[in-house]
């Protein structure tokens, strides 16, 4: 009969699944009660034995990092930078930001990853940083354009990109203008009482338009030139002055020398008693 006070058999631990196609993330096996596999999606997930938290590509790995467990460990992530060596050609610290005062861990962090050929990105949420991982692996055969932005260089599309880009100026305004007024040259010559008949364009809208057209480029901030461009202006013009004086010597040596004036008589130099100098 068995003993009451026997413990239950423990259970066994899953198996480290050796990934045999490349279309899934690899998942380091210490990450399996991690809430951040919940969050990727739309692509398939399968644990290997890896140094790496994550492995997104052939080449690609991925370390992840809680700056709350950063506060509480902050060896754990030079260890882990450690074991991984130089091996991936692209190596990621994805950064899960979950403390308020994250300036100092950041920019440390930041440092270490430069020394070490480690691309940091931070995100504020766990969906967040799900989002990543999946981009990641879904991204892994894609050319670069796939996420480059697509900018239609056609004149209307240009237009509309500029002028959108002022406060309070939207596409239906960047269409009465341009019917209104014909060119990109005609709306910034415009003058503000023309502006305020166009439907849409109350007095705020107008001046905003007005200062993006007309507003000078310095500010308060660079009126005032640093005191090192002035000292090398004061410098150049110096040089300058003296380059001058330099070519009205030239010109008098070609003119001739100039007549002799008689000196004064140099006054006699005061006696010095060396004795008293020396003591």
């Amino acid at each position: 009969m068995a003993s009451s006070s026997s413990k239950p058999p423990p259970k066994p631990k899953p198996p480290v699944v050796v990934p045999g196609s490349g279309n899934n993330i690899l998942i380091n096996s210490n990450q399996r009660l991690n809430p951040l596999l919940e969050c990727i999606r739309n692509v398939g997930k399968e644990f290997g034995d890896i140094v790496p938290d994550f492995q997104v590509g052939r080449t690609t790995c991925v370390l992840y990092l809680s700056l709350k467990y950063h506060r509480l460990h902050p060896e754990y992530i030079h260890q882990r930078i450690e074991r991984l060596g130089h091996a991936y050609g692209l190596r990621i610290l994805l950064m899960l930001c979950d403390v308020s005062e994250h300036q100092d861990p950041i920019r440390e962090l930041t440092k270490t990853c430069l020394i070490n050929n480690i691309t940091i990105v931070v995100a504020w949420t766990v969906d967040e940083a799900g989002l990543y991982l999946s981009t990641f692996k879904a991204y892994e055969h894609r050319p670069p354009d796939m996420i480059k932005e697509r900018v239609d260089n056609t004149y209307d599309a240009l237009l509309r990109a500029s002028l959108t880009s002022i406060p309070r100026v939207n596409k239906t305004d960047v269409e009465t203008l341009k019917t209104s007024l014909g060119s990109f040259a005609n709306i910034g010559k415009a003058p503000a009482d023309q502006l305020r008949t166009l439907p849409g364009f109350g007095q705020i809208k107008v001046k905003k338009l007005k200062d993006a057209f007309e507003r000078p480029f310095r500010n308060q901030a660079t009126s005032t030139l640093p005191a090192s461009f002035m000292a090398a202006s004061q410098q150049r013009a110096t040089y300058d002055a003296g380059k001058n004086i330099e070519s009205i010597r030239v010109e008098d040596n070609e003119k001739g020398p100039p007549p002799v004036q008689a000196r004064r008589p140099r006054s006699p130099s005061p006696e010095w008693d060396i004795e008293l100098d020396l003591s």
